[in-house]
């Protein structure tokens, strides 16, 4: 895929952007040479969107009511529902970090059907999918999402879903590229 933008021009970037990004990468990653993700230094082209963005973002992935690992699951489905390479190769590493298992993240492109999800799992790709095709859950996925979730965490999940439908959005959309060190979107 092209990438159809690039960088925001650091020479152009303001002092907000220029914080941001400076803070969004503790020392160690960045002298390991794992600095910002590249979607950053796209979103950076609107300076006045780029901070807002990361306190939304911080609040869901670092301030979240759905476990960590749910938030995972749910980011991963969105990625490979909008066929976005770059969301997807983010969020491999972060659910493995999360205690998803490689044979679960390899599963995520079959769907909620296969028969080794357990049924949260099952539940939470399928209002994953439903969001996703409908931008709406039916009543029974809602009714089963309300026996498992709590309010806050059933709205944090419309959240995390959009988000990275969104995300994935920008990324496709403007060709942001994934890092090397990064896997491959399955199929």
């Amino acid at each position: 895929m092209k990438n159809r933008l690039g960088p925001a021009d650091p020479t152009h970037w303001s002092e907000p952007v220029r914080q941001v990004l400076a803070t969004t990468t503790p020392a160690a990653e960045a002298q390991s040479g794992k600095g910002p993700p590249n979607i950053l230094y796209t979103i950076a082209h609107h300076p006045s969107l780029l901070p807002p963005f990361l306190t939304f973002t911080a609040t869901i992935a670092m301030r979240g009511v759905l476990t960590r690992r749910d938030s995972e699951l749910l980011a991963l489905r969105a990625s490979i529902n909008c066929r976005s390479p770059f969301e997807w190769g983010h969020h491999v590493e972060y659910a493995l970090a999360e205690g998803l298992s490689q044979p679960e993240v390899d599963r995520i492109a079959l769907g909620p059907d296969h028969a080794d999800w357990s049924a949260r799992d099952r539940l939470l790709l399928r209002a994953a999918d439903q969001l996703h095709a409908e931008q709406q859950l039916s009543d029974a996925t809602f009714e089963a999402l309300r026996q498992e979730l709590d309010p806050a965490q059933i709205v944090e999940l419309c959240f995390v879903v959009g988000n990275y439908t969104m995300l994935s959005m920008v990324a496709n959309a403007t060709g942001v590229p994934l890092e090397a060190r990064l896997p491959a979107m399955p199929g």
